[in-house]
């Protein structure tokens, strides 16, 4: 077997409502035979595990998360974030919680322990739900269960592109382009 070139890196709290987005959408790309050269996992709220598999050597990752950022909910985002060329752990609030997931700080912790990755998109779901940590909600609303079906095929879609070295920042037939390149908030 080939070592997998993509990483679709899943990530979210299942107790919190609409952030679950990322697991259902790994759960449903479990469900499908993918390509060669992808690899699909659910990593919940374990930023260590994820930071770990980004030292991995995978050419691109393709992080898949709810993302709030004042859309209409169910709103699909691709976006490249733009990573810092020298990152670090200075400063305060910088660590993994071991609680909940920030996939930006995951990124400059796996960079300073020499993972490197070619390429890092975003593909993004605004919630509709976005409470306090505190207030479990079990379940996606339907806005963002309706977003899933829509990003499953998306996500399938820049993988696929991302494996044949083709530019998903222009779109294309089957994929929206990446609509953002800048910084994002878990």
């Amino acid at each position: 077997m080939t070592q997998p070139r993509i990483l679709i890196a899943c990530v979210g709290n299942i107790f919190l409502g609409d952030d679950a987005f990322g697991v259902e959408v790994a759960r449903r790309l479990a469900a499908i035979e993918l390509p060669e050269g992808i690899r699909v996992v659910d990593f919940g709220i374990r930023g260590i595990d994820l930071t770990y598999a980004l030292t991995d050597g995978y050419e691109s990752i393709i992080l898949v998360d709810a993302v709030p950022r004042g859309g209409t909910p169910g709103t699909l985002y691709v976006i490249e974030p733009i990573l810092d060329e020298t990152p670090g752990l200075e400063g305060p609030g910088t660590l993994l919680d071991a609680h909940g997931m920030d996939p930006a700080k995951v990124l400059r912790l796996a960079a300073t322990m020499g993972g490197r990755v070619g390429r890092v998109l975003l593909v993004g779901c605004e919630p509709e739900t976005c409470d306090e940590p505190e207030d479990m909600q079990a379940g996606l609303s339907g806005p963002v269960l309706s977003a899933v079906d829509e990003a499953v095929p998306l996500i399938l879609s820049l993988a696929g592109r991302l494996l044949r070295g083709e530019d998903v920042a222009k779109g294309g037939g089957d994929v929206n382009p990446v609509t953002e390149v800048g910084t994002w908030q878990a």
